[in-house]
Parts: C-alpha cells; sequence; structure tokens
C-alpha cells in the first residue's frame, strides 16, 4: 500500500461548510462515493445488529417478556442521540462526525476523550462480533469441531480484507447486509404473526398472550432484571451514530441525511419491539438463552427443515455486518485524530483506494486480541466485552449529546445557525438524555458482576485518558500552531 497523506498534506484539509469557520484537516482526501441507497441501508444495518440478533436470547431469559419495554426506552434515546448528531452533521458534514465536532465545541482535550471513547467502544464491539460469528459458525456440523478462536480470526480477516479495498465496497457489502437482515426480519414477523393468528403450535406451546400470562406475565422475574438488562440493550443500538460518520463521504448529505436519521425511529419500534414482542408470544422466555439466537430457536423449534440453517447464516451475516462498521467508522475517526496530533501517526494514512487503513488496521489488531480471549475463554468473551463496548457507547453518545448542548448554546449567542433540520424540545432532550446515560451506568454498577467490574473500571479508563492526552498534547499544539501560520 501506498501512503497517500503525508506529513506536509495534514495542513490541507477541506473547505468549512456554509455557516460553519471551523476547518477539520481530517475531512480532505477522501473520495464522495457513498449514494442515497447507501446511506438509507447503513441507517438500518446502524439499528439491526448483533446486540439483536444474539443477544436478545439471553435478555429474554433474564427479563422476560419486559424486555420490550426496555427496548422501546433505549430506542427513544438512541433516536434523540442521531437526531442531534443529525442537526450536526447538517452544520457541517465531517468523517470525523462528533470527534470533529468535539474539537470544535470542547478543544483538543474534549476531541482527544470522543476518539478514544469511541475506540474503545468499537474496539470491543469487534471483538463481541467475531465472538458471534464463530458462535453461530458452530449451529452448523461442519464447523462444530473448529476452535471458536480459528473461527473467529477467519470472520475478522475476511471484513478485514473487504475494507480495505474502498468505501465503496464497503458501501455495497453494507447495502445487500441490510437488505439480508431486513429481509430476514420482515420473513420472520410474518411467520411469527401467522403462527399467532392461527395459534399454531410451536414446541408444544400455542403462541398467543397466554403464553406471556402462563409464564409470570410481563415482569416474570420481577421489574428489577428489565432494569439491569438496559446496559446489554443500549449495546443493541450501538450502531446508530455510523449513518453520521458516513456523511463525510456522501454527495448532498442536507438531504439524504434528515430522510435515513428520521426513519430509524419506525425502524426501532418494529424490528427491535415487534421482534421481541413475537418471540415473547411464541414461546415462553425460559425457552430462549445467551447461546443461541433466539430467531433460530424459534425456527428449531418449529421443525421447519433448513428454516434454522437459514436464520443462523442471516444472523451470521448480522454479526459480520456490524464489523464491516466498526473497522470503517474507527478508520475515518483516527484519521481525523491523527491529523490533529491526538492518534499515532500511521492511523491518517490513506491507500490508493482512499480507504484510511492505518486506523483500521489498529482496529483489527484489537480484534486479534479478542481471537485470544475467544482461546482463554470462549464461553465469557462476549459477556466481557459486551460491558466494556457499553462504557464505550455511554461516553460516545455522552459526548455527542454534550456537543449538542453546546451547539445550542452557541447558537443562543448568535456564534453559529442551526440549520432547519434539528433536534427537537432542545436543550432538554439533551440534558435528560446525559441524565439517562448516567443512570444506566449506576445500573451498571448496582447489577454487580461483570457489569460492576466494569464501572469500576471507569476510573483506569480515565486515568489512561489523561495520561495519553500529556503524552500527546505538545504533538497536538504544534499541529495546530503549524496549521494557523499556514
Amino acid at each position: 500500500m501506498s501512503d497517500r497523506i503525508t506529513a506536509a498534506e495534514t495542513l490541507v484539509a477541506a473547505p468549512p461548510a456554509a455557516g460553519s469557520s471551523h476547518v477539520d484537516a481530517g475531512d480532505a482526501g477522501y473520495s464522495k462515493d457513498l449514494k442515497s441507497r447507501h446511506i438509507n441501508m447503513i441507517a438500518i444495518g446502524g439499528a439491526i445488529g448483533t446486540g439483536l440478533f444474539l443477544g436478545a436470547g439471553g435478555r429474554l431469559a433474564g427479563a422476560g417478556p419486559s424486555l420490550a419495554i426496555a427496548y422501546a426506552v433505549c430506542g427513544v434515546f438512541a433516536f434523540f442521540v442521531v437526531r442531534a448528531l443529525g442537526e450536526l452533521v447538517l452544520y457541517r458534514p465531517s468523517s470525523g462526525a462528533f470527534v470533529s465536532y468535539a474539537r470544535e465545541f470542547m478543544g483538543e482535550k474534549g476531541a482527544f476523550a470522543a476518539g478514544w471513547l469511541y475506540f474503545l467502544n468499537w474496539a470491543t464491539t469487534a471483538v463481541a462480533d467475531i465472538t458471534a460469528a464463530a458462535t453461530y459458525a458452530h449451529f452448523w456440523g461442519m464447523f462444530s469441531d473448529i476452535p471458536q478462536w480459528i473461527l473467529a480470526l477467519i470472520a475478522l480477516a475476511v471484513v478485514l480484507t473487504a475494507n480495505l479495498i474502498s468505501v465503496k465496497y464497503f458501501g455495497e457489502m453494507e447495502f445487500w447486509f441490510a437488505i439480508i437482515k431486513v429481509g430476514a426480519l420482515v420473513a420472520f414477523m410474518l411467520i411469527g404473526i401467522f403462527l399467532v393468528v392461527t395459534q399454531h403450535p410451536v414446541d408444544g406451546h400455542t403462541p398467543g398472550f397466554s403464553t406471556i400470562t402462563d409464564s409470570g406475565g410481563i415482569f416474570p422475574v420481577g421489574v428489577l432484571p428489565m432494569l439491569l438488562v438496559i446496559q446489554g440493550v443500549v449495546f443493541a443500538y450501538a450502531s446508530v451514530e455510523l449513518c453520521g460518520v458516513a456523511a463525510g463521504e456522501t454527495e448532498s448529505p442536507e438531504k439524504i441525511m434528515p430522510k435515513a436519521i428520521n426513519s430509524i425511529m419506525w425502524r426501532v419500534g418494529l424490528f427491535y419491539v415487534g421482534s421481541v414482542v413475537l418471540l415473547a408470544l411464541l414461546l415462553p422466555y425460559t425457552s430462549y438463552s445467551g447461546d443461541q439466537s433466539p430467531f433460530v430457536t424459534v425456527m428449531d423449534k418449529l421443525g421447519i427443515p433448513g428454516a434454522a440453517g437459514v436464520m443462523n447464516l442471516v444472523v451470521l451475516t448480522a454479526a459480520l455486518s456490524s464489523l464491516n462498521s466498526g473497522l470503517y467508522s474507527t478508520g475515518r475517526i483516527l484519521r481525523s485524530m491523527a491529523l490533529s496530533g491526538s492518534a499515532p501517526k500511521f492511523t491518517g494514512r490513506m491507500n490508493k483506494g482512499q480507504v484510511p487503513y492505518g486506523g483500521i488496521l489498529l482496529t483489527a489488531g484489537f480484534g486479534v486480541l479478542g481471537v485470544g480471549l475467544n482461546y482463554v475463554m470462549p464461553g465469557e468473551a462476549f459477556e466481557i466485552v459486551l460491558n466494556f463496548a457499553s462504557i464505550g457507547i455511554l461516553g460516545t453518545w455522552g459526548m455527542i449529546m454534550l456537543c449538542s448542548l453546546l451547539f445550542w448554546h452557541r447558537s443562543r449567542d448568535g456564534r453559529v445557525t442551526r440549520p432547519s433540520y434539528q433536534l427537537p424540545w432542545a436543550p432538554y432532550t439533551q440534558i435528560v438524555t446525559l441524565a439517562f446515560l448516567a443512570t444506566v451506568v449506576f445500573l451498571m454498577w448496582w447489577g454487580g458482576g461483570v457489569g460492576r467490574t466494569t464501572v469500576m473500571c471507569l476510573p483506569l479508563i480515565a486515568a489512561a485518558l489523561v495520561g495519553g492526552w500529556f503524552v500527546v498534547r505538545r504533538r497536538v499544539n504544534d499541529l495546530a500552531q503549524e496549521r494557523e501560520n499556514a
């Protein structure tokens, strides 16, 4: 690979958007190959991932049908986050996304914290995705004897190779991944509705509300378990901000983004809440487990030849799609940071396909560590990384809402102009969302176990961020001074 961005070129940036005086060096050098169909399907794919296809099984078993309420509540706040990001995107599209906005409204320290929290999110999510992919592959007999870590390594290698070619290949891959996921969910929901309406038995159970009432109702194990699974539900929505990152490689984002973002709300209601309600109506919550996708469980119980295998292939696609998205987004975020001095220099490099391969390889490197985790602890790997990914997600969402709040304050002072596409009910929406995110952190601690251990690691994460800033601050200041003098 040849480097397309050299040290001298770090001073060259894309022109600022209308209404913005901020210039971000990380926005230069990208192609604009993502079309409207790509962005719309990326938005769908971001709202449907591993957290639903795999995580819903264990959470249903732990909280019962009340999981649908948790998905609905978290979905509302996920929509607020992506709507806030959408307003910032319309103000100034950037491949650095919220890291670029943090740089503008919070300074380089804010950008440093936002970028590395996002990296924590996706580096650990990559581990969760390859773990999920390996788990799904074990469903088929031909792969059952292959160690989980080898399957995880193969999944990482395949997606990494495709991601390094060009953004057009990424967009096409996500387009078809999303079509497969949506098509499968729609087919499952049609089958589920048919089974409920016709009262067709599923594994000896008659589908309907009696399945819920006979198994302890909506809260069979109480309200507390529903509250404790919320951090896992937040993980399910981890990719909703991806369309904001993709805006920097899109022609006419002001036309494409509002439609894509607005559609997320009904997708959440239909696919997440609707799917969980159907799962609860088809089988008792005790029939599900964290070891298998709940959709595969239902198809398996129906006994339709090949149906479970097809659904398992679909959920495998969802895991690979999430991994694909993570490598894509962290590559762009790390490049924005590298060109400001807050990430290693090599993460700012691009290849001939205008792909920031340095950042992608760094994220993939952490995925390799996840392969090792699958070797040492194959049973606990998914739960461990899910909790750390949730911390990264909460930090990322918190930064987005803080940027949105600061943007709102500047608009009140007349220093910036809000676009016509706005986050409703500002600034109360930002404040309530930040309070919700803080509550999720408390619930993680309150629930004990791996969640509490993760929260207790927050001081270590904060110390790492502070220490890292002191390491890079001189280079950040030097590059900022060079840009001012250029």
